[in-house]
């Protein structure tokens, strides 16, 4: 299943959850997936993993980590007020095309 559209959350952004078992948190953006329009955020959708013992990890075990959970549940937190927000796109001082906070209007610097 593809999605068509920009994806407007990158690596390094600090989200908000806005909806699912995890509703409510926030964390920072560890990776992007495109192609699956996911997202893997820090302490977001943890799930618990059994771990084969390998040269790396000889003993094996139980191991926490994250799943990657779906973008259209994740909104960017607006850096100047701490509040969840939409994600826009306009030209800055240099003609660049960069998202800004439609809260706000204040551009959203990377991570």
């Amino acid at each position: 299943m593809s999605h068509k559209g920009k994806i407007h959350i990158r690596k390094g952004d600090t989200v908000k959850v806005i909806a699912g078992n995890d509703k409510g948190k926030t964390g920072k953006v560890l990776e992007v997936i495109p192609e699956k329009y996911r997202a893997y955020v820090e302490g977001v959708r943890m799930i618990t993993k059994h771990m084969k013992p390998s040269a790396e990890n000889p003993e094996g075990g139980i191991q926490n980590t994250e799943a990657a959970i779906h973008i259209s549940n994740l909104m960017i937190v607006d850096p100047s007020s701490g509040d969840p927000t939409r994600v826009g796109r306009k030209p800055n001082s240099e003609g660049k095309l960069q998202r800004y906070s439609k809260k706000s209007g204040d551009f959203i610097t990377h991570g």
